[in-house]
């Protein structure tokens, strides 16, 4: 689908840049008179442009800090972090379907999860995959992150989902504008480590982690990470408040799904990317207050919680561009 949409863009007179990255903006005028007049490419060259959309993803830090640098007001914002949970489909589809599970015109069940936790949190459910599989998400060196996905047939053996917990600026981390970033940064690291430094993702098995022990094997679920996972304690790679309301809601699950809470199920660690730590400011006319011509858009800037959500809000910004014109 992205090779089709691809070529349409370039039908239509579009082009790709590729292995070219944005890394500061000509501008003209001051204070909320600036306007946008080009782009600085890594390759040396300045792209004239009056109006742009911006629509980076959700990990793209090194853009957050160029724009921080060129004093485009953004804000830090809610985010969750927390794991991965795998557990085989056939418990899943047991567990939503009865009796009916296996037949062919239900395919793989997924389900949507969240529980308020005593410490005021909210623990959630978050990007279920069924019949999937736990991803490599990292983006910068020394640093584990995961994430996961489902092909098109559904039919791998297990199924996973993020079990996560909110955080929020100011009482998690500092009210800085890239506080966020630094904040993932922090247990991403932790989590290189508790993997062994070599970009294993840290495990544990849920009875392990429910009675408060390190694990130090696997049982019946095999994860589905690669590289691999080392059976560790997560509490080393997750803030107190997040184990803690994890810990409470998994039971709670189990009385939603059976077999949600199983021994054997694997945690891999850690989740930390659901959405973007910061939000770029946008008037009504879509475009940044200190920056006239910019076009903040998508999940990196905040608007956004996945693909369609996203895609969504691409539109509005092309026709906000369209009616500036």
């Amino acid at each position: 689908m992205v090779m089709f949409i691809r070529a349409e863009i370039e039908r239509l007179g579009g082009e790709y840049r590729f292995e070219t990255r944005v890394e500061g903006f000509d501008m003209e005028g001051e204070g909320t008179e600036r306007r946008l007049r080009g782009l600085r490419l890594s390759n040396g060259e300045t792209q004239p442009a009056e109006r742009v959309i911006l629509a980076v993803g959700h990990s793209a830090r090194d853009t957050f800090e160029m724009l921080r640098d060129a004093q485009v007001e953004m804000d830090a914002k809610p985010f969750s972090i927390g794991v991965r949970i795998e557990h085989p489909q056939s418990v899943i589809d047991v567990a939503r379907f009865g009796a009916s599970a296996g037949h062919e015109m239900l395919g793989a069940a997924d389900y949507k999860l969240v529980h308020h936790a005593s410490n005021g949190r909210a623990v959630y459910s978050f990007c279920m995959c069924p019949g999937g599989q736990v991803v490599a998400a990292t983006s910068e060196e020394g640093q584990v992150v995961t994430n996961g996905m489902s092909q098109y047939s559904r039919a791998e053996r297990n199924a996973n989902s993020g079990i996560v917990v909110e955080v929020k600026p100011e009482l998690d981390f500092p009210d800085d504008v890239l506080g966020g970033v630094a904040f993932q940064r922090k247990w991403e690291k932790a989590a290189f480590v508790a993997g062994g430094s070599n970009y294993n993702a840290p495990a544990q098995r849920v009875g392990d982690f429910l009675a408060g022990r390190p694990s130090i094997s696997l049982g019946a679920v095999v994860p589905s990470y690669q590289p691999g996972v080392t059976p560790t304690d997560l509490t080393q790679c997750l803030p107190a408040f997040v184990t803690d309301a994890i810990r409470e809601a998994l039971p709670q699950f189990e009385r939603k799904l059976r077999g949600f809470s199983m021994e054997d199920a694997v945690m891999t660690g850690v989740e930390t990317r659901t959405s973007s730590p910061i939000r770029l400011r946008r008037d009504r006319e879509g475009q940044s207050p200190t920056l006239r011509g910019l076009f903040p858009a998508g999940e990196g800037a905040g608007y956004a919680g996945g693909i369609l959500s996203a895609g969504i809000d691409g539109i509005r910004a092309a026709e906000w561009l369209a009616a500036s014109l």
